[in-house]
């Protein structure tokens, strides 16, 4: 059987895919060993959706389960506005629209259409600036190298040697515990 891919490590492959490793490794120690600022403001808005008092209109859906069979990926999508037929992904800040995030709103895409839901468009929410930002729903093109992604992203092997970028690893919540840098993040 195939495993799953859940929808939240998306972007994380892109950032680095050790740091799902990592992830991993860490998930149930302390958080504090190694959230930053930017990952407690981000789980503290979030906390909305899981309350799920984002929204109080019936026809929306917030927080719900998702799966697809065909890409082989699960998790939960932020809100799905049923009136509008849009799917938003939730974000506290959004400095820069990163395509591990664009891929992981794409997945939820993909996973709501499989269930059967209308999805017309799709869109991040800027928590910080009450700002849409809209998004193209994927192509043919598009679902090629979203496919290809995710064909690397199950071949990934985390003790293969991976190419180091000292920029991302400086704003990497795991810099500090990860054996690949010697870096400090910026967070501290």
């Amino acid at each position: 059987m195939e495993e799953y891919i859940s929808l939240s490590q998306l972007n994380d492959y892109i950032f680095c895919p050790y740091s799902i490793y990592l992830h991993n490794v860490y998930m149930g120690t302390d958080e504090s060993l190694y959230h930053a600022t930017p990952q407690t403001m981000g789980k503290v808005s979030h906390s909305v959706i899981e309350a799920k008092k984002a929204s109080n209109l019936a026809s929306d859906l917030i927080s719900m389960s998702v799966a697809s069979e065909e890409y082989h990926l699960y998790g939960k999508i932020d809100i799905y506005k049923g009136r509008e037929k849009r799917l938003i992904e939730r974000k506290y800040m959004l400095k820069q629209i990163y395509q591990g995030q664009i891929y992981q709103l794409w997945g939820q895409y993909l996973c709501m259409t499989e269930m059967g839901y209308n999805v017309e468009s799709l869109a991040f929410y800027e928590i910080s600036t009450n700002k849409m930002i809209s998004v193209e729903i994927p192509d043919d093109s598009d679902l090629s190298a979203f496919k290809e992604f995710l064909r690397k992203f199950k071949s990934f092997n985390p003790e293969e040697p991976i190419s180091v970028n000292m920029n991302k690893c400086a704003h990497c919540i795991y810099c500090s515990l990860c054996d690949k840098t010697t870096s400090e993040n910026v967070y501290q």
